[in-house]
């Protein structure tokens, strides 16, 4: 017998993919077309960490050092065999721009799975899901990043999804609630039902340990999902059925799931660098950058003061001067209509708030110092965390469209009042564009700052012969051997050494060139305070140039033999 029906196939999440996949190659073709893809001094660390994992004197993972978290070079690595890819900074594109798509999808299901769960939202729910996608993929700084070997778009992806999971386990126990001491009868149902609330989990479990390998922020986050898990199964624990026994088991596979990865590379620092804790306090560490650098915190030790510049900076990233107001008020107003519509789904809404406190502290006590161009010190600095909260503004718009649609009463009128919302955020925007994105603004300081000495000693490396082997601190001026196109295996870096020998590796590669340089290499290029300035024996070097530039520390390349030899 033939069932007919008439049903139709929901392609919207195809559609909203689609149109996400256009966004991300016009505008990064855009910014490729302009050379914006390396304006970051992280980025060009970024692609050129991942790059040393196969190109170096010493390759291998522990290439991937200890600050930064390993997934996101560790993505990047196939798509940096390209020399091509690897000097235009394409190859750390990709995955960013993937992770873009993937977080416009992840919105999209998320305002749509909240507002579809109740019956009394659920004829908005495609027009709420369409908003916040709208207001997520086409944020102008977020597009910018995308387009970048930056982490931003790759940790909001994950922060997405793993929201959209919670929610989606949230949602399976409420279809399921039984009136308190309630018992069920058939074990076999309460296994199907108890599989429907494991999947969401386990995906979310993946999801926060992809964050928690991409960003410090992630790790915040599962804390903080891990404390709602608890709390869920500690409030259903004196309901004794099946499913609910079941549900512990599945919910302590979930911690253990999401503690392994910081166990793993607090473990991973303490065995390589003999200290657990190297990437929050070692010589490369944000607190050590910060007492380089020192660069005044206007919110140290103050989290209330740090909380206020981060919500400026999130408001800088939405929208240019007084607009970001708009976009605060409508979040504040979203979460209140969530708690009185959505009523337990709201609770979804609220995690999407939990980069504010992280920050907040992070920025007051956690070296990490933000500054916006309309406070003081009226400086743009970390501009781009105010991005983590992009989320949160996105998912408040499609949830206060859903209930201005609602409110409509009616296609014609709602479709009206809906219009007019999305104008507002159009020309929010659009003031972004105008005064130009401020994740691009502070990526073209950045570049402007350390471009005018890294061309020049650029210059001087290009006239050199090709196959010429360097002695070279890579920390802050890799780019340098990136744009010439000399391989990384040709530098000896502060990286070819095995960090566990402390206080120095005496027989490793990176010391003992430094004792000799002309037994390993055939150039020396140094700069003012760092370790090859401060520890190469300069016995047998020639200057060969000496490069100074307002503002930056000078550069020194030596010769390392009396006479070079030219058919190197």
């Amino acid at each position: 017998m033939t069932v007919k029906t008439d049903a139709v196939p929901d392609r919207s999440a195809a559609r909203v993919a689609g149109v996400a996949v256009l966004v991300s190659l016009f505008s990064f073709l855009y910014y490729f077309q302009r050379s914006d893809l390396l304006l970051y001094g992280d980025a060009v660390a970024h692609i050129n960490i991942a790059r040393c994992v196969f190109d170096s004197q010493t390759p291998g993972l522990l290439q991937l050092g200890t600050v930064w978290l390993p997934l996101p070079h560790l993505l990047m690595i196939p798509c940096l065999w390209s020399d091509a890819m690897w000097q235009n900074g394409t190859g750390g594109s990709i995955p960013s721009m993937i992770a873009y798509v993937l977080g416009v999808m992840g919105i999209f299901r998320l305002v749509r799975g909240l507002l579809e769960a109740d019956l009394r939202t659920k004829p908005a729910a495609v027009v709420g899901a369409w908003a916040a996608a709208f207001a997520y993929g086409s944020n102008p700084n977020l597009i910018y990043m995308q387009a970048t070997a930056m982490t931003e778009s790759l940790y909001l992806a994950l922060f997405v999804w793993a929201v959209v999971y919670f929610a989606e386990f949230i949602r399976s126990l409420r279809k399921h609630e039984l009136p308190k001491n309630a018992l069920r009868k058939n074990e076999d149902a309460d296994a199907r039902q108890t599989q429907e609330a494991r999947n969401p989990l386990v995906g979310c479990a993946c999801c926060l340990a992809g964050a928690e390998l991409t960003r410090y922020d992630g790790w915040f986050l599962a804390g903080v999902i891990g404390s709602a898990v608890v709390v869920i199964v500690l409030w259903r624990w004196q309901n004794r059925t099946f499913e609910n026994r079941a549900l512990r088991r599945v919910a302590a596979k979930f911690l253990l799931g999401i503690a392994v990865v910081p166990v793993l590379w607090l473990a991973y620092n303490g065995v390589v660098y003999g200290n657990a804790l190297e990437f929050a306090n070692g010589p490369y560490s944000a607190k050590a950058i910060e007492q380089r650098v020192n660069a005044p915190n206007p919110a140290l030790h103050n989290a209330g003061v740090a909380a206020i510049y981060f919500l400026k900076s999130a408001q800088l990233n939405m929208a240019d001067g007084n607009w970001g107001r708009f976009w605060l008020a409508a979040a504040v107003l979203a979460m209140a209509v969530g708690a009185w519509k959505l009523r337990a789904q709201s609770a979804s809404i609220l995690l999407l708030w939990v980069p504010l406190p992280f920050y907040a502290l992070s920025i007051a006590y956690g070296s990490v110092p933000l500054h916006v161009h309309t406070w003081w010190p009226f400086a743009t600095f970390n501009q781009r965390y105010g991005l983590q909260l992009l989320p949160m503004f996105a998912v408040s718009a499609g949830v206060l469209t859903a209930f201005v649609f609602l409110l409509g009463a009616g296609r014609r009128r709602g479709g009206k009042l809906v219009a007019v919302i999305l104008a507002l955020a159009v020309v929010s925007y659009a003031s972004v564009w105008k005064a130009e994105p401020q994740c691009l603004k502070e990526a073209r300081r950045n570049w402007e700052i350390r471009h005018t000495l890294n061309s020049a000693v650029q210059a001087v490396v290009a006239r050199l012969p090709r196959n010429s082997r360097f002695l070279m601190d890579l920390g802050e001026h890799v780019g340098i051997m990136e744009q010439s196109g000399i391989p990384l295996r040709q530098v000896v870096n502060n990286e070819n050494h095995r960090p566990w020998k402390r206080p120095a590796d005496t027989e490793g590669l990176w010391e003992r060139a430094l004792a000799d340089p002309p037994r390993y290499v055939d150039f020396v290029i140094a700069f003012d305070g760092d370790v090859v300035d401060q520890g190469a024996n300069r016995t047998n070097l020639i200057v060969l140039a000496e490069i100074h530039v307002t503002g930056q520390p000078h550069a020194r390349i030596y010769a390392a033999r009396s006479a070079p030899n030219q058919s190197r």
